[in-house]
């Protein structure tokens, strides 16, 4: 009996990492990890740097939260892409707010946001459901922040864009560091 249970968690512990493998958003057709992820990525972070307005010089006070990414980093395979799907969804609700005063063209916008969902909803499919129920509230918290203290109180301004446009660059490099960590956890 003790041996069966035995075969069983070892047959779902094998399973449940090849599954995330086996996914062809995160291992493209030679074996690479990252596949699909990388290439948008790349993508994503190009129309960011379509979109800078102006050098912002603005102070904020909203810290980013590498203890959280130091934390991910460490966990399990389907919380570290649990975990950047939840930053992809929230970069994607933060560029729904108003940004017209940040000069950017529309186009621009939309294709960084069509690639930030296209992002999240690939990367979703490749984890259990269980994982993508569990949100990070402090992850969440700091998205909060930078859109009430970054984009509300200074009015949407185009500074304030370029303080989130950072931001964001920043997270999608981390996020693309999380994913390739797969690699080595493998």
């Amino acid at each position: 009996m003790i041996s069966r249970i035995f075969f069983a968690c070892l047959f779902l512990g094998m399973y449940s990492t090849g599954s995330l493998l086996g996914c062809k958003w995160i291992v493209n057709d030679r074996g690479d990890i990252m596949g699909q992820f990388r290439v948008y990525n790349k993508r994503a972070l190009g129309f960011l740097d379509m979109m800078i307005t102006k050098d912002a010089e603005i102070e904020h006070t909203v810290a980013f939260p590498n203890r959280l990414y130091r934390k991910t980093s460490k966990a399990t395979a389907e919380d570290k892409l649990a975990f950047t799907v939840q930053i992809l969804e929230e970069v994607a609700a933060l560029f729904e707010e108003d940004h017209s005063s940040a000069s950017w063209e529309e186009n621009t916008v939309e294709n960084f946001l069509n690639i930030v969902n296209k992002q999240a909803e690939e990367l979703r499919s490749c984890i259990g459901s269980h994982s993508h129920k569990k949100k990070t509230t402090k992850l969440h918290m700091y998205f909060k922040r930078l859109s009430h203290h970054i984009l509300k109180e200074m009015g949407h301004s185009a500074e304030a864009w370029e303080v989130i446009r950072k931001e964001t660059k920043a997270h999608l490099m981390r996020a693309e560091q999380l994913a390739s960590s797969l690699h080595t956890a493998h």
